[in-house]
């Protein structure tokens, strides 16, 4: 599924991906103590990911259920990334994460297996 979700929208969803399916109060509750948003701010949002089909509402009592998992939501953004900031180049992007780390012998060992694994 590819639904471009802004910061904001984002915000709601992780209320969704870290708890599960969950009533439009309780996500508004939680993003007051998080970022102090309002009630109406988070429902504008929450309405707005109904709309993109990233929620899906449930009655009674407004339960929102997440239609897309953060695997997907991350996969759009990096996607995204990769094509927007080098040119389609996953490797480059790694290249640019990397370039200025120092890795340790346990993270340089677990990208060997991942690239061994995409082989």
């Amino acid at each position: 599924m590819q639904i471009k979700l802004f910061d904001s929208e984002l915000k709601v969803m992780d209320v969704l991906w870290k708890n599960g399916d969950t009533t439009a109060k309780n996500v508004a509750e939680r993003l007051k103590e998080q970022v102090g948003w309002s009630k109406t701010t988070t429902y504008t949002l929450i309405k707005r990911c109904i709309e993109k089909g990233a929620i899906e509402r449930i009655e009674p009592n407004f339960v929102c259920h997440a239609l897309v998992t953060i695997e997907q939501a991350r996969e759009f953004e990096t996607t995204e990334l990769i094509n927007k900031m080098f040119d389609g180049a996953a490797d480059q992007l790694v290249a640019s994460l990397l370039g200025g780390k120092k890795l340790s012998s346990e993270e340089i060992e677990r990208l060997k297996r991942l690239v061994d694994h995409l082989e």
